[in-house]
């Protein structure tokens, strides 16, 4: 064999086995499965939690994990604060919020929405024997606790401030619904307003008491951006398969829904 050949076949080999070295490893298989951030708020149970050892639960969490097998993706959970997860959600930093969140139209003009896949109240609490009732918090007359963002918060600045009925200095705004608990129980606020599914757990060892309820009816559903009707395709046949599913009803003995 000519050696001017056999140089020019070596050198050939060495460049195929450079290439074919930079075939594997950092290149993700073309069988990987999508991976979607889902922005939660937490603590919100019992939708949205964060166990001890660091895992996320809940109805919420367990619904989107099942949802991912079903429709073929997996899902990473990031604590996202209330007040600014739909910011989050627009500039791109996670995919969905997944987290108890009302369907409502301002927030559609922002957001798509799933299918509805749950219905709240509003639930008022206060001091055990305070005598406060839901008469004298639609008359006005209480200074109201809630978190900021949620629609505790907009009702009562749809329903009581807007109209009159209460002056905006009675409705107290908190990061949380249990910052807002904690000041009805040292006295500094009379009540406090969150949605039904939540105060049961928010008063569980206070010496707090639910006074009674506001039938808004809301419904909630998984908020995505508006560019994204492929996930929310997904979004909403898996929730009709998880709704027809016997772990449907598993999910809410759980939870006690």
């Amino acid at each position: 064999m000519d050696k001017r050949f056999l140089s020019v076949m070596v050198i050939c080999i060495a460049f195929l086995a450079i290439a074919c070295a930079g075939c594997t490893g950092s290149a993700p298989a073309a069988s990987e499965k999508p991976v979607y951030k889902v922005g939660v708020d937490i603590p919100y149970p019992p939708f949205s939690e964060l166990t001890a050892d660091g895992k996320y639960s809940g109805f919420d969490a367990d619904s989107i994990r099942w949802i991912g097998e079903d429709q073929g993706f997996d899902v990473e959970f990031v604590t996202v604060a209330w007040d600014g997860i739909i910011p989050t959600l627009l500039a791109g930093n996670i995919d969905m919020i997944y987290s108890g969140m009302t369907i409502t139209d301002e927030r559609a003009e922002k957001v798509d929405f799933s299918i509805p896949y749950w219905t709240i109240n509003q639930a008022v609490i206060a001091k055990k024997d305070s005598g406060f009732t839901i008469d004298n918090l639609n008359a006005g007359e209480l200074v109201i606790g809630t978190q900021s963002g949620c629609t505790a918060a907009i009702w009562t600045e749809e329903n009581l401030i807007a109209t009159g009925v209460m002056s905006e200095d009675n409705l107290k705004l908190y990061p949380s619904i249990g910052n807002a608990a904690d000041d009805v129980t040292t006295g500094r606020i009379d009540v406090a307003m969150y949605d039904d599914t939540v105060m049961n757990d928010v008063i569980q060892d206070k010496d707090l008491e639910i006074v009674g309820y506001l039938d808004t009816n809301e419904e909630f559903g998984i908020a995505i951006r508006k560019d994204n009707g492929e996930l929310l395709a997904m979004l909403d046949a898996g929730l009709t398969n998880l709704m027809a599913d016997p772990y449907w009803e598993e999910l809410k003995t759980k939870y006690e829904m």
